[in-house]
């Protein structure tokens, strides 16, 4: 059986004392751009992207989108007028910061059983870098992207959150198309991995470090790095399966559909669209716009029902025919996903806050009585099937 992990990086696979390596990274940063740049406009404007991106919450804006808009405007320069001194810096400088962290041992060791097994591995890392910084921290780690395949490195140019986001963690799994297998997120930070990941739904295993005393929660799998293999092998794989239960998990998906989406659609050719995978399967555009009329036409208006009416019928809505009926074929795919962040971002804002509406009851004509939750579940249920669909159609491409 494929399991899916997801491998924190800094602590759990290299130690790095975060509190002085972003000052170090930030005044070699600074240096390496003081010609352009004078150095006391440099940190502020760092830190107030930085502070940006760790607050987010739009799904239609990346981080490197939200950091470009609060760094370079303070600057009073254009991204195209430092980027090639930013790339020389992280393809020269940035690799001499390596001296500021240490391998772990068990590191390498736990990623090659992994890979052995045949897992899907991933690098979960708070994106807070770009993906060549990434790259150069998991060579610091003994772990080079040159001879590891991950499924996925998150870096601020693909991610939409941070990970003290619960959102987060469901951008991970739909970048990598959803898959349905056992999921373990494998990190050290209670803050940043193991509530978020729990509020996610997702399974968690705690990596302690040796002689760490009790400061950790004793509801959690916990252990070092190197007890991680034992623990997985001696675990049911039907108890680490992501349950999208809860209010929290629900809406962190509802938001990372369309962080997703664009992430997946980003690197897309006008023929990529139109391609047809197979007779009779949908296209990338035709998909995107029955995601697109479903969330204006059918799922923000019945949840709108459910709230402010008591106990409302909802009428079941089929919609494979609009594919044809409506011509989706000829339409613009591109805009059809901005269309529906719109709408997404709608639906988001209606649900954000609720409290005991969350219970509201309806009757549907064909599940019969359900309620909110359900029936937004429903609605993270289908997302999730159409990400898989495009994540095929992507990777087969």
């Amino acid at each position: 059986m494929t399991i899916t992990l997801l491998f924190d990086l800094d602590d759990t696979l290299l130690n790095t004392n975060m509190d002085t390596f972003i000052p170090a990274y930030f005044k070699a940063l600074s240096a390496a751009l003081a010609d352009k740049v004078a150095p006391e406009l440099m940190l502020p404007a760092l830190m107030a992207g930085t502070q940006a991106m760790m607050t987010n919450m739009d799904p239609a804006v990346s981080l490197r989108e939200v950091f470009d808009s609060f760094f370079f405007p303070k600057l009073g320069l254009d991204r195209s007028m430092l980027q090639p001194a930013i790339d020389q810096f992280y393809d020269e400088v940035f690799p001499s910061l390596g001296v500021m962290t240490k391998p772990i041992p068990a590191a390498v060791t736990v990623v090659d059983w992994a890979f052995s097994k045949g897992y899907r591995v991933a690098i979960a890392t708070n994106p807070l870098f770009p993906l060549k910084a990434i790259q150069h921290r998991l060579r610091w780690a003994g772990l080079p992207p040159e001879r590891y395949p991950f499924a996925l490195v998150t870096s601020y140019e693909t991610c939409h959150f941070m990970k003290e986001s619960v959102a987060y963690y469901p951008e991970v799994l739909a970048q990598m198309g959803w898959p349905d297998d056992p999921v373990v997120m494998i990190g050290d930070d209670i803050e940043r991995e193991v509530k978020p990941t729990q509020a996610a739904g997702l399974p968690v295993f705690l990596v302690r470090k040796p002689g760490s005393g009790s400061r950790y929660p004793t509801d959690v799998p916990q252990g070092t790095l190197d007890a991680f293999p034992a623990w997985l092998e001696n675990t049911d794989p039907e108890t680490i399966k992501v349950k999208l239960l809860t209010t929290p998990a629900l809406l962190a998906t509802l938001r990372s559909t369309p962080a997703a989406l664009a992430t997946l659609a980003s690197p897309l050719s006008e023929e990529d669209w139109g391609r047809r995978p197979k007779p009779g399967e949908w296209t990338l555009t035709e998909i995107l716009c029955h995601l697109r009329d479903l969330e204006q036409e059918v799922y923000l208006p019945r949840l709108q029902k459910i709230l402010s009416e008591e106990d409302p019928f909802l009428a079941a809505e089929m919609t494979d025919h609009w594919v044809e009926e409506r011509q989706y074929s000829t339409q613009d795919g591109r805009q059809a996903l901005v269309d529906f962040v719109v709408t997404r971002k709608k639906t988001l804002v209606l649900l954000d806050n609720l409290g005991v509406e969350w219970s509201r009851t309806a009757r549907h004509s064909i599940f019969g009585p359900t309620n909110l939750l359900e029936s937004v579940s429903f609605i993270t249920t289908h997302d999730r099937a159409h990400i898989q669909q495009i994540w095929k159609t992507v990777r087969d491409g």
